[in-house]
């Protein structure tokens, strides 16, 4: 978030800086980003679309404070509940979300290979948090349906005629 770096001991102890995820800064990262992706959208070849150029500049642009605690602790979000399995399913669809922004915003780099791999997670997220928290949270949560998979079908005795 500020750009400072953080030495991690042993246990995973940050060593320096006690409250590094709340220091104040202005997002200047995020302004650096922001300001090269808008570049990227004029000229004779744009990478980023005219639509998503206005939105980085009108609303990202102007809260890049705001957005740059939304971005960090969206990925952190969505990493965690990707490594725990907790609603494996909409996480991965937040995170599909996030990388397809990113990629909008001419950031190529990997963001394709996990939109791939994210869209797998989210066709798949009856098994996918079958080894994680989502074992035990979506019997307690349910889901919004009720399919014939789901009930259980009475068994009738067989007719001979």
């Amino acid at each position: 978030l500020t750009g400072r770096s953080i030495a991690i001991g042993s246990f995973g102890q940050p060593i320096r800086g006690g409250a590094w995820v709340f220091t104040a800064h202005s997002g200047m990262a995020l302004k650096g980003f922001v300001t090269s992706a808008l570049a990227r959208a004029s000229g004779p070849d744009p990478t980023v679309p005219s639509w998503d150029a206005a939105f980085l500049q009108h609303v990202v642009l102007p809260n890049a404070g705001i957005f740059t605690y939304l971005i960090t602790f969206g990925e952190l979000a969505v990493g965690l509940g990707l490594l725990f399995g907790i609603i494996t399913g909409i996480t991965a669809l937040f995170g599909t979300f996030m990388n397809f922004n990113y990629l909008c915003a001419g950031s190529v780099s990997i963001n394709p290979v996990l939109i791939v791999l994210s869209l797998f997670l989210i066709l798949a997220w009856r098994i996918a948090g079958y080894y994680g928290i989502d074992r035990y949270l979506i019997p307690v949560l349910g889901t919004p349906w009720t399919g014939p998979l789901i009930q259980k079908q009475e068994l009738k005795p067989a007719t001979t005629g």
